[in-house]
């Protein structure tokens, strides 16, 4: 996470943790093996490593006039391969097209790519971290992994306060099979966790002296200490060094989230952090990262848009074994009697990338009627060409009326469709996820998630839905 100078550090930063949790206990006692105590997070089956990175980012600029000069993306498990996925979240942030977008992926240790390129390059960057981590079931990677994301915007102080500064930090790298995973496959094989303890704790180790060296800080000055990585083995005898100043890893709240793991929880960090205190961060993953950050005067004036706790607090942990199977393709059920979906054309999708990404429509300048999806010609006096762009993503509605539709092509029937009116104006129907249908009612405040609508011939159709309104 090398900064450079002090001048330089995290000036806003949001993460995203999914609605449904899994209770880990569902395991045993639908398979009669694996689980354990706890839960994980699960991304819905409308949901990726894209999406849930544009939901991140959204929550780290929410409320700010940031304009990021690069969008750089991790994940381990990436929507596409041969196809870069940071323009797709780049596009549903509506930003200008001189902003430069790009992927760095393959395993966990990716995302430590992203936070020194973000940092050490000029201007406000957003570096995003996504993982969605499954495993066979029954496996201890299936019920110990999770799935989630975070931003981070590295900036100096002409952009925004910085909240956060780096002091110092050490890199440990070595060439040794801990988990691995070929192209194609859907989860991942783990080597003996007794080698990997072996190899993981002196590589450790080393990382953090030098990085408190570098920091020019002991290990008495430090206020906080994170310790994550896939290896949770090596993780737990690692933490005896930190006493009481051990922060919770989360795990047993929403699991592993893999390669955003270090960032959801330096996040939930600084959701609670005071001025002044100095964090040691640790990141096992085919070596080791450690780095010593401290935070200014400016955290103690910052609300996060959405804290991690309040987002692990407002999950649904009523996801069913079955339907966790299904989502993530291990369980093929019958579909609908419906028509496969067809597969979206690249011609207009890319004609129609303002609303379809960035969910812009258009407001007449004569009568300020808005239009979903943008017009032409305004229904309100007929106005020619004489629209303005309205960005409506972050913009709140009420529930006008619903149905509730058990017939239509869904991974999760019953799909309920809304009718949703805007604050300020606008109507729209849209889908909803995230819900009880049997809870939908007129009235209700939703908001606005960008989604998977569904795959068909390896192109992935996305959109935006409603949600419930964070309460």
């Amino acid at each position: 996470m090398g900064m450079g100078t002090m001048a330089r550090g995290i000036i806003a930063y949001g993460a995203y943790v999914p609605y449904w949790r899994l209770n880990r206990s569902n395991i045993a006692a639908a398979m009669g093996a694996g689980g354990g105590r706890g839960h994980r997070a699960v991304a819905s089956y409308d949901e990726d490593t894209t999406t849930m990175g544009v939901e991140a980012a959204r929550n780290a600029l929410r409320g700010t006039d940031l304009a990021p000069d690069s969008v750089l993306f991790s994940t381990a498990n990436p929507a596409y391969f041969d196809k870069t996925n940071a323009t797709a979240i780049h596009a549903a942030l509506d930003l200008p097209q001189s902003v430069w977008a790009v992927d760095m992926g393959g395993a966990p240790r990716s995302s430590e790519a992203v936070w020194s390129l973000a940092a050490l390059r000029g201007g406000a960057n957003l570096g995003i971290v996504a993982d969605l981590r499954t495993g066979r079931p029954t496996s201890g990677d299936e019920a110990n992994g999770g799935d989630g994301a975070a931003a981070f915007v590295f900036g100096d102080d002409e952009a925004s306060p910085v909240l956060c500064e780096w002091l110092g930090g050490a890199v440990a790298s070595a060439e040794f099979l801990d988990r691995y995973r070929q192209p194609g496959d859907q989860f991942s094989r783990i080597w003996e966790e007794r080698f990997g303890e072996q190899v993981y704790l002196p590589l450790a180790n080393d990382a953090i002296e030098r990085a408190l060296k570098h920091a020019n800080v002991g290990l008495d000055d430090i206020d906080k200490i994170a310790i994550v990585g896939m290896h949770a083995r090596a993780a737990r005898s690692l933490s005896r060094l930190a006493g009481d100043k051990l922060v919770g890893d989360l795990t047993g709240e929403i699991g592993n989230t893999g390669t955003a793991h270090p960032a959801v929880v330096l996040a939930s960090v600084l959701d609670e952090a005071a001025p002044a205190e100095t964090i040691l961060l640790v990141h096992l993953a085919d070596g080791a990262t450690a780095d010593v950050l401290r935070t200014t005067d400016a955290i103690a004036d910052h609300t996060p848009f959405a804290s991690v706790r309040s987002q692990i607090d407002r999950g649904n942990d009523a996801l069913d074994y079955n339907k966790y199977l299904t989502w993530r393709g291990f369980l093929d059920r019958e579909p609908p009697r419906r028509p496969d979906p067809e597969r979206p054309g690249a011609p207009p999708v890319f004609r129609s990338e303002d609303w379809k990404y960035a969910f812009v429509g258009s407001r007449d300048r004569s009568s300020g009627a808005i239009h979903l999806p943008p017009m032409r010609v305004s229904m309100d006096g007929g106005a020619v060409d004489d629209m303005e762009r309205i960005r409506m993503a972050d913009i709140p509605a009420t529930i006008a009326t619903f149905t509730v539709d058990r017939l239509a092509f869904s991974l999760s029937p019953p799909m309920v469709a809304v009718v949703i009116d805007y604050d300020g104006g606008g109507r729209f129907q849209a889908e909803m996820t995230d819900v009880d249908p049997d809870a939908v009612s007129i009235g209700d405040r939703v908001e606005m998630t960008f989604r998977r609508f569904y795959s068909a011939e390896g192109i992935h159709n996305y959109f935006w839905k409603a949600r419930p309104a964070a309460p």
